[in-house]
């Protein structure tokens, strides 16, 4: 199915004030209301509880603990082939510039040693829903605005939904298997793991989900985790729905990248090169990304590259990491950073961008390494 962005839009934000009495601030008391549209509040001086009753005009509203929340009202109703009609969660982290206290996200995923948490949902039957853990990821520190990739984890479904995309495969990750999803909503991908039964308490790492997304290609060790959130996507109903504890924690202690902020001061030494390029891409509506691999199929080290490509028309680089880009349309090049422009036989580099396009999407024609022409995958 699909379904627009859970996230707070700024027009959401300064509109919110206007909807109910009913809306808290600053930290919660156990059995505190909202019923506010995007009201929150924060428990336990670590967490911050939202509505975000963002796909519907009818009243929802939570009642807010010391460790959690629960529904207490949802009167929308949404398609079951499209979008919830909320997503009420407590999260750690950055939510659309709304942070919870003291955080340390975002955090760069190499320099991420654990990450972890506990979670209690407490199911109810006769509604649709799921019950929804969702961990979001960047290529920059971002606080505001949609984050690039989502993960979602699904403790538990009920009625006829389905995740964002179509079935890839499946996964062992903390000891459970999981049926893997991926797609796009339009301004974000998405992959998701459905347990095939009900999971109502669980203690897990995040970081293996994280690994299993980055192992897939979807992210590298240079982007951001921004927050973690646990709550509920109600389409139908949701009234009982909770979450009766949440915990989540993340450490740093790993091997941050660190990305220049100025071109390489050497020039490239690979001279002529034997090289595969792999151009993955996730488009939507006008927008898209693609993550580029080069690798080296020689027999030599290549020491430093620069890779020329053209975008084919109506598409414009709007980012970039891990590469240093010139140009924005039409011909590109891209060379290496400080710490990936050595590329050993049979080893490979990635880089990847973000764009705009008009009109239909192709991938570029050709790739070529330091003036060698490369094979595609």
């Amino acid at each position: 199915m699909r379904r627009a962005i859970r996230a707070l839009s700024a027009v959401g934000l300064l509109a919110a004030a206007t909807v109910t009495a009913f809306a808290v601030a600053g930290p919660a008391a156990a059995d505190t209301q909202i019923c506010e549209q995007y009201g929150s509040t924060t428990i336990g001086g670590r967490y911050v509880v939202m509505n975000n009753r963002w796909g519907t005009s009818a009243q929802q509203c939570i009642n807010v603990t010391g460790t959690g929340f629960s529904i207490q009202t949802q009167q929308g109703t949404g398609n079951t082939s499209g979008a919830p009609v909320s997503y009420p969660a407590v999260y750690l982290g950055c939510h659309y510039t709304n942070c919870s206290p003291g955080t340390n996200l975002p955090m760069q995923v190499s320099s991420i040693s654990s990450a972890t948490s506990s979670i209690n949902y407490q199911f109810i039957s006769g509604a649709t829903y799921d019950a929804a853990y969702d961990i979001w990821l960047d290529p920059s520190p971002k606080k505001d605005g949609v984050n690039q990739q989502e993960i979602m984890i699904w403790f538990n479904r009920q009625g006829s939904i389905q995740p964002i995309g179509s079935v890839v495969g499946n996964a062992t990750i903390g000891g459970r298997n999981w049926e893997v999803w991926r797609g796009s909503n339009g301004s974000n991908a998405v992959v998701s793991y459905v347990a095939p039964s009900a999971i109502s308490s669980w203690s897990f790492s995040v970081l293996d989900f994280i690994n299993d997304v980055k192992n897939r290609g979807a992210i590298t060790s240079s982007w951001y985790l921004t927050s973690i959130q646990a709550g509920f996507e109600p389409w139908i109903g949701g009234a009982g729905l909770a979450v009766t504890n949440f915990s989540a924690a993340v450490n740093g202690g790993g091997q941050p990248t660190t990305q220049p902020t100025t071109q390489p001061t050497t020039q490239p030494t690979g001279g002529t090169s034997a090289c595969r390029v792999t151009y993955g891409t996730n488009v939507w509506n006008s927008g898209f990304t693609a993550n580029v691999t080069v690798a080296n199929t020689g027999s030599g080290t290549i020491n430093g590259w620069s890779l020329g490509f053209t975008l084919p028309s109506g598409q414009t680089i709007t980012s970039s990491w891990n590469a240093t880009l010139t140009g924005s349309s039409g011909a590109i090049t891209a060379r290496n950073v400080s710490w990936n422009g050595s590329i050993a036989p049979g080893a490979n580099a990635s880089f990847g961008f973000q764009g705009t396009y008009s009109g239909s999407f192709s991938n570029p024609p050709s790739f070529a390494l330091n003036g060698s022409n490369c094979t595609t995958a």
